[in-house]
């Protein structure tokens, strides 16, 4: 199964340490959406994506198997916290994990945000920013 990561999951050694049989495919950017925090977990907001046109999510695509979905559902708090979505990709469903419910803005902890910066580098992504919040963005390198 195709998986599109985005937040802390794009940090590839986490994502092997939680999916044992995941295999990164590549960099791919979700357009029509945003990158927010909201909830609270971890000290601070977590990733979630939000519709918005012309708006664009840099995140990756990963090939995992059932078992590794399973562990993701665990870690997503899927169905409670996430659900599923799904998009096209050459033809190919493609899973990504939103959350339905819209909580306000809650700033990410600095712990996180670095997990986040670690997996942009991991994928190649440099000089590009983060948006933490409207007024907030950190710098990728």
């Amino acid at each position: 199964m195709l998986y599109f990561a985005y937040g802390s999951n794009l940090h590839h050694k986490q994502m092997k340490k939680r999916c044992k049989d995941s295999k990164y495919i590549g960099c791919y950017t979700l357009k029509g959406f945003k990158l927010c925090f909201r909830n609270f977990f971890l000290g601070g907001g977590v990733a979630d994506i939000q519709k918005k046109k012309n708006s664009s999510v840099l995140g990756a695509i990963y090939n995992i198997s059932k078992k590794d979905e399973k562990k993701l559902d665990e870690y997503e708090d899927f169905p409670k916290t996430y659900i599923k979505k799904y998009f096209k990709l050459y033809g190919k469903k493609v899973m990504f994990y939103y959350m339905p419910k819209k909580s306000m803005h809650v700033p990410p902890s600095k712990r996180y945000i670095d997990i986040i910066r670690k997996g942009y580098k991991d994928c190649g992504y440099r000089d590009t920013y983060i948006l933490v919040s409207k007024n907030k963005k950190i710098k990728v390198k």
